[in-house]
């Protein structure tokens, strides 16, 4: 006969490390889709000055009399 061991009682599983995981995730997904929206400004202006065009980032200067 072969002594049978009592089932282990269900230990909560902690949701620490998923919560980490998760702002991680969200973290790269932000800082990926912030890339993404420089690099398509910086092609268009490339684009622009591809073309031949002169005025295609504007230059703010600031306002007042000289």
């Amino acid at each position: 006969m072969t002594d049978r061991l009592p089932p282990e009682p269900d230990v909560p599983v902690s949701r620490r490390r998923a919560i980490v995981g998760l702002i991680v995730v969200a973290a790269i997904v932000l800082a990926g889709l912030l890339l993404v929206h420089v690099l398509q400004r910086m092609s268009r202006i490339q684009d622009c000055a591809m073309s031949g065009r002169t005025n295609c980032a504007p230059i703010d200067l600031p306002s007042g009399s000289n």
